[in-house]
């Protein structure tokens, strides 16, 4: 397949946090509003005067700093992210949007929080959210005065934003049009053919999260426009399809591995994908707009922080429609060492997903960096392997 015009540029603006528009939309005057959790809703954080900034830190190899604060024995992730941090690497940030939620990321929030002088910026500051453990009306309302409180009177008082529901009404319009070009843009992984890689569409998502939107619309819409004529190439350059789930990842150079085995990534359903965080936001009837927010937000999470039986058999369905809707022949799930809620998930999906759908899995524990690529490259070429043998001897049947 032909490059896409954009590819480059946007690969360069993933190098570092603290990237070229992200500098472009601080000295348009905007404040800069980090985030590490889907469950803080970056419609929120890009309002008027604001833009969104999910957290990364591409390219950290040893947190050692950040080993002697938070332990060895905590996710890499969070460890990575004050290693950063403590580097200077999020001075840039005005306010960090904090969440109850995955606790290794929030013991990072917490440090900023507790050591305002590791982030060199006299406006910064840190709020927390707590989110519920389940799915009903009393969560959503609870859910819906948590962002009232720690995040739009937060952002109102101490930075002057304005919140109003005509505002709000407006971030959502805007924020589904991303959702749309995002999608339509991932609908060319459901081809029989696809168009468009998964390392590619891992790029393109994940700068979509990490940069000001306006600055960067104009390029996610010349790239889809490009897409809508770009041809497969002539011969097939992998062996199967596989669908990406599991924990927080944000390397699209994982994703590259998995496909320089053979695997085409169709579907990514991990934090940082675009499964959830590009469905569009829609207003009921008689709905506010934050309510609205926090319906979608609440409700279309698919976190193993909900622990319910029905909610986790739930996930399986999903995930299992997933890879029959992007044609996959097996599942990789993949979570990050220590990472407490999701051991459990990968284990049950090991077991249901084979036994109650017929997906082959691949169950991968993995650290933040993928240091151990060759070890890795070996499990992926054994899967791959696995799921021609078994097409195999189904069509000899």
């Amino acid at each position: 397949m032909r490059d896409l015009k954009h590819l480059i540029y946007f690969e360069d603006l993933l190098q570092e946090a603290h990237n070229e528009l992200v500098r472009k939309g601080k000295e348009d005057g905007n404040l800069a509003l980090g985030y590490t959790c889907y469950f803080m809703p970056e419609v929120l954080l890009d309002l008027p005067g604001c833009f969104s900034v999910r957290l990364r830190a591409p390219r950290c190899v040893s947190p050692d700093m950040a080993t002697y604060y938070m332990s060895g024995r905590t996710c890499h992730y969070g460890r990575s992210l004050f290693e950063r941090a403590l580097e200077g690497g999020f001075n840039f940030l005005d306010a960090q949007l904090a969440t109850e939620t995955c606790t290794v990321t929030c013991r990072f929030q917490e440090h900023l929080k507790a050591m305002p002088e590791v982030i060199n910026n006299i406006k910064f500051k840190v709020e927390f959210s707590d989110v519920p453990f389940k799915k009903n009306e009393n969560s959503i309302e609870h859910y819906e005065e948590q962002l009232q409180a720690h995040v739009l009177n937060f952002l109102r008082d101490n930075y002057g934003i304005d919140t109003s529901d005509e505002t709000l009404l407006r971030a959502i319009e805007e924020h589904n049009e991303l959702c749309r070009v995002i999608r339509e843009i991932g609908d060319f992984r459901k081809l029989d053919e696809p168009t468009i890689t998964g390392y590619e569409f891992a790029v393109i998502n994940l700068v979509s999260m990490t940069c000001p939107k306006y600055l960067i619309m104009d390029k996610l819409k010349e790239t889809l426009e490009e897409l809508k004529t770009r041809e497969p190439d002539l011969k097939k350059t992998y062996r199967c399809k596989v669908l990406l789930t599991g924990s927080e990842n944000d390397d699209p150079e994982f994703t590259k591995l998995i496909e320089s085995c053979g695997a085409l990534v169709v579907c990514d359903r991990y934090c940082y994908g675009a499964v959830e965080a590009r469905q569009p936001i829609l207003i009921q009837e008689g709905e506010t707009p934050l309510r609205a927010i926090a319906r979608h937000y609440l409700l279309t999470s698919q976190c193993t922080r909900f622990m319910e039986q029905e909610e986790m058999r739930r996930r399986k369905a999903f995930i299992a429609d997933l890879a029959k809707q992007y044609k996959a022949d097996g599942i990789i799930v993949a979570s990050n060492k220590f990472c407490e809620y999701w051991s459990y998930e990968r284990m049950i999906d090991t077991i249901v997903l084979p036994r109650d759908y017929g997906f082959p899995v691949c169950s991968i524990e993995k650290e933040y960096i993928n240091s151990a690529s060759g070890q890795l490259r070996t499990r992926f070429q054994a899967f791959v392997e696995s799921i021609e043998i078994k097409k195999l001897q189904e069509a000899s049947k």
